[in-house]
């Protein structure tokens, strides 16, 4: 009787994408090796919506809503990358306000993906309460959203030569109900008294505090450590290499942020530091991040500051892209046209071709636009931020255990609005 040896094989399977780790729609096909990965292959494209193709059908402005859905997590910041690249082709000028309000709000958003990103990112690794705190705060934020556009979330906010309206001189406020007693409505109002300016700086005075706290939690967590030193590392060579940016590439060592590098709108006007990290791992990605919130909180300060000390207007007066008053399109035959021009068949940009890139929490986000004149594009390409983080995948988990495969794939802080498109 002849032994048989034990046939030792490796096993494939499904990560996702109903997997809750897998954010969203990823299906990773994993080989491995008992506990060990020897192969990913991420399969996207399970949400993909044609973005890039419904733009080409449609008016310029009628595909900024567009762009709010592509990274659903980091709204205005997406707007921000569509409307610079219209802007560059009509050689508009915003006003100096609508600028400083366009930095804010993109500080704002960048506060609001890394406060999901954390929230997730410690669900995932087992740290169930940051979940709850993240999203304490992202309350207020979504708050803010609300007040200026009336949307939570896709607001539609920015547009070619400003953004939509001013900011808001009162806040919406709670009313008392059932499960609401005056009192108990009377203390959710507090900081809602005055404007919106008056509300988010109430936010960013008590946000350090609760930086500090998440910091208490996970820090110097011994747990934590466990889960993140050491994992998923890019050296910053291998991470210019694969098109890394933001956080991903600043966590490996590499100084590179388009605030500071190619500052746009007024970001040259504003004092904030680069945070970057040391060792490339999850560890260093997730400082990086929670230092940016902290820089981000400090660039708000700022516009809060300016824009209380100067008022103006925050969309250009040039009504063949910008559409003139509802007062004036009530009284005013002229108004009525360029209004109704506007929205029927929107405007045409110069015949050329512009990229324009912002600093969105993820990365690079830049959009490639070609006009031939008409009043649609005639190409539009997006670069997502987070696409070149994921196609790094495989490189990032060869060699861990499978209960890595979640630690590192949390921290490329990806989204499939942007990735599938």
């Amino acid at each position: 009787m002849t032994d048989h040896m034990p046939e030792i094989r490796n096993y494939t399977f499904n990560f996702g994408p109903q997997h809750p780790a897998a954010h969203g729609v990823l299906r990773l096909i994993l080989e491995v090796d008992g506990e060990t990965i020897v192969r990913a292959d991420p399969h996207v494209g399970l949400l993909h919506r044609a973005t890039e193709k419904l733009a080409e059908t449609k008016p310029f402005n009628h595909s900024i809503g567009y762009m709010d859905r592509l990274d659903y997590v980091s709204m205005m910041c997406n707007e921000h990358g569509y409307v610079l690249a219209m802007e560059k082709l009509l050689g508009v000028t915003v006003p100096i306000r609508a600028q400083y309000i366009r930095v804010m709000f993109d500080e704002i958003t960048r506060i609001l993906n890394h406060l999901l990103w954390l929230g997730a990112h410690g669900l995932d690794i087992g740290a169930m309460s940051m979940f709850l705190y993240c999203f304490r705060e992202r309350e207020d934020l979504l708050d803010c959203y609300e007040a200026v556009s009336g949307a939570r979330m896709h607001a539609t906010y920015y547009r070619p030569g400003g953004v939509y309206r001013d900011l808001p001189d009162r806040m919406p406020q709670y009313r008392s109900s059932v499960w609401h007693s005056e009192k108990e409505v009377a203390k959710l109002n507090k900081n809602r008294e005055g404007s919106l300016l008056d509300f988010i700086e109430d936010f960013t005075n008590k946000f350090p505090k609760r930086v500090d706290e998440y910091e208490t939690l996970l820090t110097d967590n011994r747990i934590w450590k466990q889960r993140t030193v050491n994992i998923g590392i890019v050296s910053p060579e291998r991470a210019i290499a694969l098109g890394f940016t933001g956080p991903m590439l600043r966590g490996s060592g590499v100084e590179w942020d388009l605030r500071k590098k190619q500052p746009y709108e007024v970001y040259d006007q504003l004092d904030f530091d680069i945070p970057v990290g040391v060792n490339g791992d999850c560890y260093d990605r997730y400082l990086v991040r929670v230092e940016e919130m902290r820089q981000s909180n400090h660039i708000i300060q700022q516009c809060i500051k300016w824009l209380r000390a100067n008022p103006g207007p925050v969309i250009t007066d040039d009504h063949k892209i910008a559409p003139p008053k509802r007062v004036d399109m009530k009284q005013d035959m002229e108004s009525l046209i360029h209004h109704f021009k506007l929205m029927t068949e929107g405007f045409c940009l110069p015949v050329g071709e512009s990229y324009a890139a912002v600093e969105h929490p993820k990365g690079e986000f830049g959009v490639y636009l070609i006009s031939d004149g008409a009043n649609k594009p005639y190409r539009l390409k997006i670069r997502a931020a987070g696409f070149p983080h994921l196609a790094a995948l495989e490189e990032l988990v060869k060699g861990h255990m499978i209960a890595d495969v979640v630690a590192i794939l949390s921290s490329l802080d990806i989204v499939f609005g942007e990735i599938d498109r």
